[in-house]
């Protein structure tokens, strides 16, 4: 379960930053919406720091760790010489955004991370705790589950806002006990909407990382079946089929 611990770091986050109690609720309001001069200003310091020293100004991450959460920002290399403050809807001020980077090898751009997924993650796995094993519903595809919320004491599933859409996103489960958001709803909309015809095999998550300051983080990989139709590409470790 390799990738829960590169989630640690951001539950951790979450647990202060979404109890609401840093901002007033009009102020938290304006700091959940991704906007394009934040996200250039941070670029722009990004930039300036690594053409400085050399380096990204990035926190140390296992290797290991989810490719989404894998650099976050670190802005206390940033301010106050590169930039005055954190944006205002990141987690660092209280807002509900990871700044990351992407393509930190070849082509490090900016992007963001919402960490409302990451808490309703938190709170599953909270409550899978003494439990044997994850509650499995319904096989969605070879190695993924749907949850039965039921068993666990919920009266509803459990479902994520979309940094996409006004969608609802699911919330499925791996035979290794991992926790994934399914974003196959946003991913049919957007190949539809844009006429996209992807090539099975290809993961078609990146359509979505180039279109959007917010990446689809805590998921599974997804290209599409024969009827262009977003279909998982997970295969779990060797130890665990």
């Amino acid at each position: 379960m390799k990738r829960k611990w590169g989630l640690i770091f951001i539950f951790a986050l979450t647990t202060v930053l979404l109890s609401g109690c840093l901002f007033p609720e009009e102020e938290m309001a304006g700091n959940e919406i991704p906007d394009d001069v934040q996200l250039a200003a941070v670029q722009k310091a990004v930039e300036e720091f690594q053409a400085e020293t050399g380096v990204l100004p990035i926190k140390t991450r296992d290797m290991e760790t989810d490719i989404f959460i894998k650099y976050p920002i670190d802005f206390e290399k940033l301010v106050p010489k590169y930039m005055a403050n954190p944006p205002a809807n990141s987690f660092e001020k209280g807002g509900i955004f990871q700044y990351i980077i992407w393509d930190a090898e070849e082509n490090p751009t900016v992007k963001l991370v919402d960490l409302r997924s990451a808490e309703k993650i938190r709170e599953l796995n909270i409550r899978f705790i003494g439990t044997q094993y994850p509650t499995f519903k319904e096989q969605i595809a070879d190695y993924v589950y749907s949850i039965d919320f039921e068993k666990i004491g919920y009266k509803n599933d459990l479902t994520v806002p979309s940094p996409y859409t006004n969608n609802e996103l699911p919330l499925v489960v791996s035979t290794e006990g991992d926790i994934y958001v399914d974003y196959s709803i946003d991913l049919n909309i957007f190949l539809k909407e844009n006429n996209l015809t992807p090539t099975p095999g290809e993961d078609i998550r990146n359509y979505l990382i180039e279109a959007y300051p917010v990446v689809p983080a805590y998921s599974l990989p997804y290209t599409v079946d024969d009827n262009n139709d977003p279909i998982f590409m997970y295969e779990p470790s060797k130890e665990e089929k």
